[in-house]
């Protein structure tokens, strides 16, 4: 770690487990998720889709196995996905409302039944709501004021500019900005904190990559190696 640190928004900054605890346990799975808080996350991470019979899950690639098929999430009913995917009311349940949540929300319709089983866990003030469409985080920041919202992007993808986006965030009251780690620098963390915004890094699967990002003062870092994740949040030295 290094000796000086720049300041973050968020202090300690947020370690989220991607998936869980991914690289441990099998994603996305109640097992996952709970390895995850017994190695230390601050922060949990997944991805949200609806069934059609109107239930909140949680899937990476919304598409499940059903018989010889390979099938929707959004064209099946919860019973009949494969037991190991979670609802979201589940994930509460097994880990308690109180940590940090990251929800990427693949399918934009599951919007409202996340920050409903949010509201009736007492989580929705940990929810982070994180979309690659600013225009949809601002729509979702309109209706839930008290939710935080994410512009989970790229950096080659922000045409306008890193300052006009900020600038942007803002204007619409989007909280946070997630980049992939590759995409930050010093003086990018320092920008959106000079406009009050959260910067997340994504993807951060080293220790050197880590390192990188905590030393540029940046609020929350995404791995799918959450011990390898709290040990250099919490600067410990590194051991493998």
């Amino acid at each position: 770690m290094s000796t000086a640190r720049l300041p973050s928004l968020i202090d300690p900054p947020i370690g989220f487990g991607h998936r869980g605890a991914r690289a441990h346990a099998p994603e996305n799975t109640i097992e996952s998720f709970q390895l995850a808080v017994r190695l230390g996350a601050t922060g949990l991470e997944s991805d949200a889709w609806l069934t059609v019979d109107g239930e909140v899950v949680l899937d990476h690639d919304g598409v499940v196995r059903s018989g010889l098929r390979r099938r929707p999430v959004r064209e099946l009913r919860r019973a009949e996905l494969p037991s190991h995917v979670p609802t979201l009311p589940e994930l509460y349940d097994a880990v308690g409302p109180s940590l940090p949540l990251s929800l990427d929300v693949k399918d934009p319709d599951a919007a409202d039944g996340i920050v409903a089983v949010a509201m009736d866990a007492g989580a929705a003030a940990g929810l982070w709501l994180c979309t690659p469409r600013w225009e949809q985080a601002a729509a979702w920041k309109r209706r839930w004021p008290d939710v935080k919202v994410v512009d989970s992007t790229r950096k080659a993808k922000v045409k306008e500019g890193l300052e006009r986006r900020a600038s942007v965030l803002v204007e619409h009251g989007i909280d946070a900005i997630n980049l992939h780690w590759s995409d930050w620098s010093a003086g990018h963390v320092t920008l959106f904190h000079r406009f009050e915004r959260v910067a997340f890094g994504w993807d951060c699967q080293h220790r050197r990559q880590l390192d990188a990002l905590l030393d540029m003062g940046i609020d929350g870092v995404y791995s799918d190696h959450v011990d390898r994740m709290m040990d250099a949040i919490d600067g410990r030295p590194e051991t493998s």
